[in-house]
């Protein structure tokens, strides 16, 4: 066994040695999420834990009055107190990200549904062809990327002005855009009036693509990419660039095809 191997079997055992204690609140009108996943990660750890629920308002504000402190749940392992369910996690090397801190998860999930939903439907087409998973890939990512958009019309314009060139020029086109872009998806996925969803798709891929690399490879600015709704992290770069990309070749595939 290896000394680093030994490292890992003897903190391992140690865990399961250990003892935690878990204060949080479980009251009738209130059972606290962060106290049911600290109590998770502490087992899922190896810990031995000494659940003491919290059950009345009184009962939590004397609690953080004697230990000085502002939120539940509160763990103590071995007599020492780690925080809370932040704290514990951050322990174990899961450190949260904060609120401005940047991150491309909402697109990694956005494109990988897209791929999955679209080889089902070629699935459900009965065949292998990899210029309809292509396609479809692109026209599910669009709707999905829109419906983002969507939730949120006001946030996602107001972020988008940050960047985009004809938005900046007239301003209701921030209010158009997440329309457009999901109309064109749901046209291209359904196969029919391709004389409007293929233009749509050209003219805003088109923008798009200039307004980002403008942005970022020439005026090198930081910014945050309206391309998953307006409350997003993710950073404006390459990925919005190829999404502006893909939309282009989109719309100008769905025209050729109509020669």
């Amino acid at each position: 066994m290896t000394q680093t191997e030994q490292q890992l079997f003897t903190a391992s055992h140690s865990r399961e040695r250990a003892r935690a204690r878990l204060y949080r609140m479980v009251m009738p009108d209130h059972l606290c999420p962060y106290g049911l996943k600290s109590r998770w990660l502490l087992k899922r750890q190896g810990f031995k834990v000494e659940d003491h629920p919290l059950t009345t308002r009184q009962e939590t504000e004397a609690f953080k009055e004697k230990h000085g402190v502002d939120t539940t749940p509160q763990i103590f392992i071995e007599g020492e107190r780690i925080g809370g369910y932040d704290a514990l996690r951050a322990m174990f090397g899961d450190v949260p990200k904060g609120e401005d801190d940047t991150s491309y998860r909402p697109v990694v999930a956005i494109f990988g549904v897209a791929f999955l939903i679209a080889a089902a439907l070629m699935a459900r087409a009965g065949g292998v062809d990899p210029l309809f998973l292509l396609t479809g890939f692109v026209a599910v990512a669009m709707t999905l990327l829109g419906l983002q958009k969507l939730q949120d019309v006001e946030s996602f314009s107001t972020m988008f002005l940050n960047y985009d060139l004809l938005a900046r020029q007239w301003v209701p086109y921030g209010y158009i855009y997440p329309y457009a872009e999901t109309l064109a998806g749901v046209l291209m996925i359904a196969g029919v009036l391709p004389w409007l969803s293929g233009p749509i798709a050209l003219f805003i891929g088109t923008v798009g693509a200039v307004s980002v690399f403008k942005a970022v490879y020439i005026d090198k600015r930081a910014l945050k990419c309206a391309c998953v709704g307006g409350g997003s992290n993710v950073p404006l770069g390459f990925v919005s660039l190829t999404e502006n990309l893909m939309m282009m070749g989109m719309g100008l595939w769905t025209l050729l095809r109509l020669i």
